[in-house]
């Protein structure tokens, strides 16, 4: 109670001394520096727990701790959701852009923690995913509960959120630019150059303590320039990155609708680990995140690829390096899936690193063992990546400055730009939606209309209009004369003996009996109910506003398990959006 009454005392002192902005400005480093160690504490965490995996490799020649290790991660993680969370874990970026799309950027407090060790378990054990997403997941949480406690609204609070995120990002990878432009082509969509500043200073903050609490550069690259012969082969990199990225989607969306299919959860995990399981032992690069597989590549040490494998003694052939890098790139999403599916937690973000690079070196080490031409490597591999993450994630941008930030290749600006377009475009010709909001667009929360989105971020609990006086079917006519004395209104909603909406009685229809007072007592009102469209209380605005379209309707009854609720009206809605579209208009 003490601490209640001197925080309220903080925040009344606040509004008489700080400004509304400023205090956002100040809120935002809160922000990024807590978001920082969020990523902080998951990278180590996972480091801690590679270990293990690590430890019992000195053991055995066999290396059944590819097998073994990722199911246990799993199993744990499933333990902990179960037991510590209560079998409450949303999975996925697509659950923080429906907070933002429906939930007013509310994000429950549990997300704060939950995604740092559940995904930390997975991945430290060896499943085949990443840890940006549930950082992201974990750095939109820590800014939108941040903006409640300072009573922030709706506005503040959403920048606030898209500020965790970016500075997750930009934590994980020490790429500042990149984390702002995730959080701008990702979570705000609808953003206004003002918002910049806050994100802006919210990654700086969390580069500078990723920088002074966990250091080094994720990957190292040497390059002094690109060349112009390369551009053809750029561009069928490309044209290759939108392909797999389409794959990649399709795959993971085909895979998740299958472990949702199995109804008996722990058929389907078994069924999902012990396949994951052989793909690991079979090609161990799948192993964790994979980005030692990267930073080998990277190095010329191709030959790594087949460490710890089966197939070790080729190890020297051309032609099957080439064969299992094909394997990798392929079967690399497959795993993200089972991993998920199965249980873990993880994301596509990393998977979609570890595939481009893959495809830039299998493209570059064909071109090169054939002789068609002579290309630098390590270029393609970092230039892959651009490309798969531009057309998994649908962030061409994000793509580029990343890589960029990443591996200091700013040189290669040009190949980045050509490789993430032409994958982002021929993605979105086979895929109009990313891997995050295809879920949200089939449900009808999110579509490539603006106008939509906005609207779809109006909430029907919020519109509903309860000055109604409701009326009973069984009630004579002099009820209604009774109620039409008291009400503004010339529609009434009745309902039954069960108090299921029975319909409306319109003004217009029974005016004439107004004044036959001999029908008083003789009609009951359930004989002047005529039939109207309704709603039901958990449809989105685009539902609502195509039926008021289709039936050129003002007012619509809103029924919640058939029970009347109250009206929304067309009016209502526009000035809502209006409101909204202020907001949009004037982030920060």
């Amino acid at each position: 109670m003490f601490l209640q009454k001197l925080f309220n005392r903080l925040l009344y002192w606040r509004l008489q001394y700080i400004g509304n902005r400023t205090f956002l400005i100040i809120a935002s480093i809160l922000v990024g520096a807590v978001a920082a160690l969020a990523a902080i504490v998951l990278k180590r965490l996972v480091h801690l727990l590679h270990k293990i995996p690590a430890y019992f490799d000195n053991f055995s020649a066999n290396h059944y701790w590819l097998f073994t290790m990722p199911l246990l991660g799993i199993v744990i993680t499933i333990l902990v959701v179960k037991f510590l969370f209560r079998n409450h874990l949303e999975k996925g970026l697509g659950s923080i852009l429906y907070s933002i799309i429906r939930k007013s950027s509310k994000v429950d407090k549990n997300k704060m923690y939950s995604h740092i060790v559940t995904s930390g378990i997975t991945v430290g054990l060896g499943g085949s995913a990443g840890l940006e997403a549930p950082i992201a997941i974990t750095g939109s949480a820590i800014g939108a509960n941040i903006a409640d406690l300072l009573n922030f609204g709706y506005r503040e609070r959403t920048l606030l959120l898209a500020c965790g995120a970016a500075s997750g990002i930009a934590a994980v990878f020490n790429c500042p630019i990149a984390g702002v432009i995730f959080a701008l082509e990702v979570l705000l969509t609808n953003f206004s150059i003002p918002s910049f500043i806050p994100l802006l200073i919210s990654t700086a903050t969390a580069t500078i303590i990723s920088k002074l609490l966990y250091k080094g550069q994720l990957f190292y690259l040497i390059s002094n320039d690109w060349y112009f012969h390369a551009i053809p082969f750029y561009i069928l990199l490309g044209l290759i990155c939108g392909l797999l990225s389409a794959y990649m989607k399709r795959i993971t969306l085909s895979i998740e609708g299958y472990f949702v299919s199995v109804k008996k959860k722990i058929i389907r995990s078994v069924l999902g680990m012990l396949f994951l399981g052989l793909l690991i032992y079979l090609i161990p690069p799948l192993f964790g995140e994979g980005y030692d597989s990267i930073e080998s590549l990277l190095k010329g040490s191709y030959n790594d690829i087949l460490n710890n494998s089966l197939f070790g003694g080729f190890a020297d052939n051309v032609w099957f390096i080439l064969t299992f890098t094909i394997a990798i790139i392929l079967i690399k999403v497959i795993a993200t899936s089972l991993t998920v599916g199965s249980g873990g937690n993880g994301g596509i973000f990393a998977p979609s690193l570890f595939t481009g690079a893959f495809t830039g070196f299998g493209l570059a080490y064909f071109v090169n063992a054939t002789g068609i031409s002579s290309l630098n490597v390590p270029n393609f591999i970092v230039v892959g990546m651009a490309g798969i993450l531009s057309g998994v994630v649908h962030a061409p941008l994000t793509a580029i400055f990343l890589i960029a930030e990443i591996t200091g290749g700013y040189v290669l600006f040009v190949p980045l730009m050509i490789v993430s377009a032409l994958s982002f475009f021929i993605t979105r010709y086979f895929e109009p939606y990313s891997v995050y909001t295809k879920h949200l667009a089939q449900r009808g929360h999110i579509s490539d209309d603006k106008d939509s989105n906005l609207l779809n971020q109006l909430n029907i609990k919020d519109l509903i209009e309860k000055d109604f006086i409701i009326l009973k079917s069984d009630d004579y006519l002099k009820n209604f004369i009774k109620a039409f004395t008291k009400s503004n209104r010339n529609m009434f909603p009745v309902t039954n003996k069960e108090g299921e909406f029975a319909g409306v009685i319109l003004l217009d229809n029974i005016k004439d009996m107004l004044f036959q007072t001999e029908l008083y007592d003789k009609i009951k009102l359930g004989e002047l109910v005529q039939d109207v469209i309704t709603i039901d209380i958990s449809e989105d605005m685009t539902s609502a506003m195509s039926k008021f379209e289709k039936y050129n309707l003002w007012s619509i009854p809103v029924l919640k398990d058939k029970k009347y609720v109250g009206f929304i009206s067309r009016s209502n809605i526009l000035t809502f959006y209006r409101q909204k579209l202020r907001r949009s208009t004037a982030m920060f």
